[in-house]
């Protein structure tokens, strides 16, 4: 794989239940209280709906594939998703949820622009989506069998869809994963004729259509590809039969799950739904949990229950990538009533239900997550960047220099307290605001000073801007981060890797796991500076005249 790809393999060489290739979009959802026609206006609303809400817009993780993928993996399904990406800030926000989801990734960065969408959402929850395909849309039947052929090999079923994919291309995966020994799992996302004009041609269309074992098309798409049949029923039979798939799926809404295969044609009731807010991706969900439950032992009615319960936890959020795990998994094993798959992860998930019920469960899951997280990082710190960051600081103090903290958001809080602990350990060192610095206070630093920059994603616009003035100015930059191939990182000296998979929490996105790791990280930072200067007891009470630390310090 050239420089510019990027892999991330389950761990252990452990083979993938699911890998998938289509849209990975960054969606702009927006709200507004009716779908409006050609050469009409309309106001948007705060897409949150609260009081005194302003926010027209809300920028989140969506895409079909990566929609579907998130939910298989939210209930254990081992997936991962494979094409061809930017690297610019979409991408690299989609490639961070990605990896918070464990999704294992085979992707290559060299296209022109990450996918996006822009989702209108009206009073009912419906919705109208505009999308521009970008890196997805050039991804050729040679990058598939070139560049991903190993990828594709190492799993048991590949999914894909039609809807940004070139019909050629996503033909090619599918005779890729029949020719490796995979099953294969098609989702007919757009209207056939858009397709067609859009993606490629109608032979090829047939093509791909014929080359899947579980079809699932919108009803829309269905009611086109046989106009003259009214009935669902009766129209996942005709698919059926026209295109030979085992097994032909389709959601319609509060209605539920049609399901055809060889023992016939039944429907699986719709779960209630508390109250609708968004039904963006509920179909990508429902095929998620259908393909975890069919993973877990389930059969298809089972699995396609197991669906209808992630379709309608979908609708009961905005945005359909599942960002807030722990309390979509607890939904859904609420709604689901079928039988009990007899797999070791169904009964994990169980588990953490149970636990999710009892007092203080989601401050206990915090801290269980930050001992892991902590854990894993404390594995990957070999000390050889803690001695270069070090050595850094030290030829800048030998040369009169000084050093400096900073970062944005949470971040600035760290960078405060770094400051502290380095001072109070013998490495004098003062707090510098980020945004500030672009206004004067970038002459706080001389030339030949370091600045610690503090950033989790290491993408923070306003943490980049005053690096690049920070280095334009002649500074030196350590950056502490999880984002290891970041901008932050890519324009430091020095790279201290504060990574962590998760955060912990309801929604799983409020900084705790990695606001942790940047302060450890630090610290330990500052302990190895302290050990090469040999800070004594004395020196250590001398900086601190009062307290109980300073008492301890002097044997008081």
């Amino acid at each position: 794989m050239s420089p510019e790809e990027a892999s991330h393999v389950a761990s252990g060489g452990e083979r993938l239940e699911i890998v998938g290739i289509g849209s990975m979009v960054l969606d702009r959802m927006h709200r507004t209280r009716r779908m409006i026609g050609a050469n009409e206006k309309a106001l948007l609303e705060a897409v949150d709906g609260g009081p005194g809400g302003s926010a027209p817009v809300h920028t989140c993780v969506g895409g079909v594939l990566l929609n579907q993928l998130g939910w298989a993996s939210l209930l254990g399904l081992r997936a991962g998703l494979f094409g061809r990406q930017a690297d610019d800030e979409a991408g690299r926000i989609l490639r961070a949820a990605m990896k918070r989801a464990g999704i294992a990734t085979h992707l290559d960065l060299t296209g022109s622009a990450s996918s996006l969408a822009e989702i209108f959402i009206d009073a009912e929850g419906e919705r109208a989506i505009y999308m521009a395909a970008g890196a997805t849309a050039e991804t050729t039947p040679e990058h598939i069998r070139n560049d991903h052929a190993e990828f594709v090999a190492c799993a048991d079923r590949l999914s894909t869809e039609i809807s940004q994919l070139p019909l050629d291309t996503t033909l090619a995966a599918l005779r890729l994963a029949h020719e490796s020994g995979l099953s294969t799992i098609v989702d007919l996302d757009i209207l056939p004729s858009d397709a067609v004009v859009a993606l490629g041609d109608r032979e090829t269309l047939e093509a791909v259509l014929s080359e899947a074992d579980l079809l699932k098309p919108s009803a829309v798409a269905a009611r086109e590809l046989f106009p003259g049949i009214d009935a669902l029923e009766d129209l996942v039979r005709a698919i059926r039969d026209r295109f030979g798939a085992e097994a032909v799926v389709l959601t319609d809404g509060p209605r539920g799950s049609l399901l055809c295969d060889e023992a016939g044609t039944r429907w699986i009731a719709a779960y209630p739904i508390a109250e609708v807010l968004d039904s963006t991706g509920a179909g990508d969900a429902f095929l998620g949990g259908l393909l975890a439950g069919q993973s877990m032992g389930l059969g298809l009615d089972d699995a396609a229950r197991l669906g209808n319960a992630c379709g309608a936890a979908c609708i009961e959020r905005v945005g359909a990538f599942p960002e807030d795990g722990t309390a979509l998994r607890r939904r859904v094993l609420e709604l689901y009533d079928g039988a009990t798959p007899q797999d070791d992860r169904w009964a994990v998930l169980e588990r953490a239900r149970s636990q999710d019920a009892t007092p203080g469960a989601a401050g206990r899951r915090v801290l269980e997550v930050a001992v892991r997280e902590l854990a894993a990082l404390a594995e990957r710190h070999d000390g050889v960047s803690l001695q270069a960051a070090a050595e850094l600081i030290e030829a800048a103090e030998a040369g009169g220099n000084r050093v400096h903290v900073t970062g944005v958001g949470k971040p600035e809080h760290v960078a405060h307290y770094a400051a502290s602990l380095l001072s109070s350990t013998g490495t004098p060192a003062t707090f510098l605001h980020a945004t500030e610095s672009l206004h004067g206070s970038l002459g706080q630093i001389v030339p030949g000073d370091v600045v610690i920059a503090i950033s989790n994603s290491g993408t923070t616009s306003e943490c980049l801007l005053a690096v690049d003035a920070i280095r334009g100015y002649g500074g030196r930059v350590i950056a502490v981060t999880g984002g290891l191939a970041s901008p932050l990182a890519e324009a430091a000296d020095v790279t201290l890797d504060a990574g962590v998979k998760e955060e912990g929490g309801p929604l799983g996105l409020a900084p705790r796991a990695s606001v942790a790791a940047e302060i450890l990280v630090l610290a330990a930072l500052g302990a190895v500076l302290q050990e090469r200067r040999g800070l004594d007891r004395e020196q250590y009470a001398a900086r601190h005249p009062a307290g109980a630390l300073g008492k301890q310090a002097r044997g008081e």
